[in-house]
């Protein structure tokens, strides 16, 4: 081999201004075009009153305005990191297309009124996100992947048809805000019916436990899609939550149903990340927990604080996503300081997080009565904890700086969080049952001793202890056989 220059594998990247084809970049200037316009449409949404509407087929209210400036905002990132990321590629053109076609599917169903319309862009948004995981056609594990995620999505556009069948069939409105209109006339077999079909279509987009097993098995997608798909197109359960707040609303059973299946996903979601060995598994798990806080936050009547976790979700995905392949390197052994778990450092998370849910009250007005206002407290209480509890623990600073700096980031950064969150809910003032907090019950007690047993458990390790335990989460996040790639040549040509 002496003398001999093998030819390099990889060279310089590739200048994407100059070499992409045309769709890639007309596609990634339009997509930055519509969010522009948005921005404005945004500006004159707040100096307007009342909500534009192209009556029985659209309205243009506070939740589509935010939502267009959210979805192209994510959009354009994706269609700008893809210029690099995909170029090259067999598929560019088709990636971008369908990209793009995704992002206007959302933007109409954010806006749909008619019951039927937003139907079909449900089923065509589900469609073509399925369309982006498989988007390799020569890829065993990426078909058998789109396959199982279509047959998720058109369960959950079933289900959806059943749910607005229903209520057209009984209300005899054939929009959602007239549905709204006459939900308080809702009862007995229709409401059960309705509520509970979107409650369950709501759980499948969003992947919520037992239906997360089409996310953990849709790595195969390229990673700008699953961006899209984590940061976007997960959220559209809490969107339909938001949409049909008057219907589900309408029995605060209803409402407790949603606190339970919101609760054991966001557990569940925290229980399966603790055993995930790679990057993108961990952020898929992430992901299944953090939507059961979504939907959570909608069942306490909470969906301004729904559509805000959402939305500060997105931005926070979109971000771990794209720089996934920085994680690994960043996780490397030895590449952070463990500080120790002294009185000093449990004083000091406690006391954080203690004030910071107080802090979050007094901003918010969340917490300072006796209703589930109280659990949305408890939850930024416990966020902030364990947050507060990984600087502490993991840091080469000195104890000193640790301890002044936790209070110092943490307190503006609820601030920001309740001034956002005040904000959206003031922007969606003019929806029906964005805000109607409910009676605290013995289940809203039960739900949360179980958050604060589950994150005792695994601060702790104690749930580490368990074999049976770790088995059974290992089992539960393992996606089906067929999409799984076992080496790491399967992803040569792809």
């Amino acid at each position: 081999m002496s003398g001999h220059n093998p030819k390099p594998t990889v060279g310089a990247l590739p200048d994407t201004t100059a070499e992409s084809p045309f769709v890639p970049v007309a596609l990634t200037w339009l997509v930055w075009s519509l969010f522009a316009a948005s921005i404005a449409v945004l500006g004159a949404r707040l100096l307007s009153d009342g909500a534009w509407v192209v009556p029985g087929v659209a309205v243009v209210d506070g939740l589509t305005v935010l939502l267009w400036v959210v979805v192209t905002f994510f959009s354009g990132i994706v269609h700008s990191y893809s210029r690099r990321y995909m170029a090259g590629n067999a598929v560019e053109t088709d990636f971008f297309v369908t990209v793009f076609g995704f992002t206007v599917v959302v933007m109409g169903l954010v806006a749909a009124d008619h019951v039927a319309l937003f139907g079909a862009l449900w089923l065509t948004m589900g469609l073509l996100m399925a369309r982006l995981v498989g988007v390799v056609d020569g890829w065993n594990q990426a078909q058998a992947a789109a396959k199982v995620a279509r047959r998720y999505f058109l369960a959950s556009s079933a289900l959806l048809g059943v749910a607005v069948a229903t209520l057209w069939w009984t209300t005899g409105a054939t929009t959602i805000s007239g549905v709204a209109s006459v939900s308080g006339s809702l009862d007995g077999t229709a409401l059960v019916v309705a509520a509970g079909t979107l409650v369950l279509a709501a759980m499948i987009q969003s992947a919520l436990v037992p239906f997360h097993t089409w996310l953990l098995s849709s790595m195969t997608a390229p990673t700008p899609a699953s961006a899209l798909m984590h940061a976007g197109f997960v959220n559209a359960g809490g969107i339909l939550l938001t949409r049909f707040a008057p219907v589900v609303s309408v029995d605060p059973t209803i409402l407790l149903a949603i606190v339970v299946v919101g609760a054991v996903s966001a557990l569940g979601g925290k229980l399966l990340k603790s055993v995930q060995s790679d990057v993108k598994g961990e952020l898929g798990c992430s992901t299944v927990g953090q939507m059961g806080f979504m939907i959570l936050q909608a069942g306490l009547g909470f969906f301004g604080a729904a559509i805000t976790h959402l939305v500060l979700h997105g931005f926070y995905k979109a971000y771990q996503f794209l720089g996934a392949g920085g994680q690994v390197q960043r996780r490397a052994p030895g590449s952070s300081a463990t500080a120790g778990t002294g009185l000093t450092d449990i004083s000091v998370t406690l006391v954080t997080a203690l004030a910071g849910g107080a802090l979050f009250a007094f901003l918010t007005g969340k917490g300072t009565s006796p209703d589930s206002g109280l659990l949305l407290a408890l939850f930024v209480v416990l966020t902030t904890l364990h947050a507060a509890r990984s600087v502490v623990q993991h840091s080469d600073l000195s104890a000193t700086v640790r301890y002044g700096a936790v209070p110092l980031v943490f307190f503006p950064a609820i601030t920001v969080y309740a001034l956002v969150y005040t904000a959206i809910s003031g922007l969606l003032s003019g929806l029906p049952a964005v805000t109607a907090a409910t009676e605290l019950t013995a289940l809203h007690a039960l739900v949360a001793v179980a958050f604060v047993g589950v994150y005792l458990a695994v601060e702790t390790g104690i749930h580490q202890r368990s074999h049976r335990l770790y088995v059974a989460l290992v089992n539960a996040s393992q996606p089906p056989q067929q999409t799984i790639t076992t080496t790491a040549e399967d992803y040569d040509d792809y």
